[in-house]
């Protein structure tokens, strides 16, 4: 074990971000973060660009680029960001999909051109945003005013719970099971909606395919007849061509080939006196020899070709039909094979639909069962889990100054609906049958109720931010961002903060944008933001502040725009309790 005063404790096997550069948004021009391990602060004041950071890290995660958001007289903006991948192995092997190479670091750079549009790539290989999301998004938990927002919507409690009770895979399993439970039914009701107007569909396909029948076209039938159209329509210009050809090479006194023979035979008494020579000999026997195979092949193709009025007339009749049909049937031949093999396959159905529709709704009801099972499977497991839950967010918001507070996890069945699956009475949909909903009673005594109902903004940050704790053992390694979690809280509840970010950057890496001094003070590595006019134009800088800075940035969120001896002191003690006060890992 080992106090963490310094970042050293951690553990060498965790992902992290190590390097951000952002060049050209909005009002930063060109900024780089250098991030270590634990608690990472990001002070400044308002407007100065704090925020627009991680509007950054965003763009590598794969989000929207706007091209709104490139810096005024700019052509592009650039982001870049440098991730060390040891102990990430789910996003080195995506990676190696992307590279074809494992690699311990990942290199994102994302552009975002002021006409529109982007362009991204992982370790120098172009990526799509959808690759992003899947590769680098893993990677970093981005908790801001929006989540909070967020978690006073009830929709987003059945996944908190979820991750807390570790049901990934059951769910996952669930969603399969209602998946081909829900493609299974829609087989029963196309094959059922036409089993019911069999007769007449029967009809019609039957017309259709006496034609396609009669017909019967075959697989590139229309090259082959093609060719042989060509051969019959030109049979006395291909066949008169060919004999004289042959007649010129080899059939005629003094043909080209008897004179080449000659010309051999003439050389050939020269070899051995000049190896050079030898050479060419060899080369014009076998010239010799191929003009010989040719004359031959070209008087037997002479011999075989003969005009065949009939069968010419025969071979456009056939093209013409099979032209005919498939215009109506896909305007292809390939088109026309298929559309014949469709229809055959659509009648059979029909002829063996009372069979065919017993035997999807057998795996309809197999993939109803799965679904059934494991919605009552997650039902039973969501109860169980819900007291541990409440329980634990309770203690959590106890630390952050909500002693009184108790948090009670509601689960619930879904509202049966007609036509839809169902089991004990409740709907059974993707992710289950339940809906969760955290209620929270702010004092004792009161009646627990949804949180959008009576959470105040203050509440609602250190509402989230018991949540992140409760759940980050459970959630993967990596960058953990807080954006503005500070909202509406002050005083001794903005230390609490400050604390449990702490802990949560005991065996995280955390990025926390704050206003209040007293969560700053936790920082094991403190980054200050602020405005700066270089010719003639407000940019941004970012610096990384030592032991001192870091005091006069506290006096500073402390005291305003004047900072005195009486808030520098206050500041360093600040420093100092959270300096007592830190985790030990």
């Amino acid at each position: 074990m080992c106090a963490r005063t310094s970042p050293g404790c951690w553990a060498p096997a965790d992902p992290m971000l190590l390097h951000l550069r952002v060049r050209a948004l909005a009002i930063l021009d060109d900024v780089t973060l250098e991030l270590g391990p634990g608690l990472q602060i990001v002070t400044g004041e308002t407007g100065a660009g704090k925020s627009i950071l991680v509007d950054a890290l965003q763009l590598v995660l794969g989000a929207r680029a706007a091209a709104g958001l490139v810096r005024a007289g700019a052509d592009e903006a650039i982001v870049e960001a440098l991730f060390d991948l040891t102990g990430a192995p789910e996003v080195r092997a995506r990676l190696t999909e992307l590279t074809g190479t494992d690699e311990a670091e990942l290199v994102v750079r994302r552009t975002v051109r002021a006409g529109g549009g982007s362009r991204a790539t992982l370790n120098g290989h172009l990526a799509t945003a959808g690759q992003l999301s899947r590769i680098v998004a893993p990677l970093v938990d981005i908790c801001s005013q929006h989540e909070h927002h967020a978690l006073a919507d009830p929709a987003t409690h059945l996944g908190t719970l979820d991750a807390f009770a570790g049901l990934d895979v059951q769910v996952e399993e669930m969603t399969a099971h209602w998946l081909r439970h829900q493609e299974a039914a829609a087989a029963v009701e196309a094959l059922s909606e036409r089993l019911r107007a069999r007769a007449e569909r029967e009809a019609v396909l039957r017309l259709q395919l006496q034609e396609l029948d009669e017909a019967a076209p075959v697989p590139d039938e229309d090259v082959e007849l093609e060719a042989e159209h060509g051969r019959l329509a030109h049979a006395d210009r291909l066949a008169g061509s060919t004999r004289t050809a042959e007649r010129v090479l080899y059939a005629d006194d003094d043909a080209v080939g008897d004179r080449l023979a000659r010309v051999c035979s003439d050389l050939d008494d020269l070899r051995g006196v000049d190896p050079e020579l030898d050479a060419l000999v060899d080369q014009l026997v076998e010239a010799r020899d191929a003009l010989a195979a040719v004359a031959r092949e070209l008087g037997r193709y002479a011999r075989n070709v003969h005009e065949d009025p009939r069968r010419l007339a025969t071979v456009e009749d056939r093209l013409a039909l099979l032209r005919r049909l498939a215009r109506r049937h896909g305007g292809s031949h390939d088109a026309l094979v298929a559309r014949h093999a469709s229809l055959r396959q659509e009648l059979a159905e029909l002829q063996l639909g009372d069979a065919r529709l017993e035997e999807l709704e057998g795996e309809r009801q197999a993939a109803a069962d799965g679904a059934v099972a494991s919605a009552r499977a997650l039902s039973r497991a969501r109860q169980a889990a819900a007291a541990a839950l409440g329980a634990a967010i309770t203690a959590q918001l106890a630390d952050l100054g909500m002693g009184d507070a108790r948090v009670d996890v509601e689960v619930a069945r879904l509202e049966r609906r007609a036509d839809e699956l169902s089991a004990d009475g409740a709907r059974v949909g993707r992710t289950g049958m339940n809906r969760v909903t955290l209620l929270i009673a702010p004092n004792r005594g009161e009646p627990p109720r949804p949180l959008q109902r009576i959470a105040s903004g203050g509440e609602l940050s250190r509402a989230m931010l018991a949540v992140k704790r409760v759940l980050a053992t459970r959630a993967p390694r990596g960058l953990h961002v807080f954006d503005e979690v500070d909202s509406g809280v002050g005083g001794a509840v903005a230390a609490a903060i400050g604390a449990k970010l702490a802990e949560v950057a005991v065996d995280r890496q955390v990025l926390c944008i704050t206003h209040l001094a007293p969560i700053a003070a936790w920082a094991d590595a403190h980054h200050h933001v602020r405005k700066a006019e270089r010719d003639g134009r407000t940019t941004t800088e970012v610096h990384t502040l030592d032991a001192a800075g870091q005091v006069e940035e506290l006096a500073r969120m402390m005291g305003g725009r004047t900072v005195t001896d009486a808030t520098r002191a206050a500041a360093a003690v600040l420093v100092s309790q959270a300096r007592e006060g830190r985790p030990r890992a």
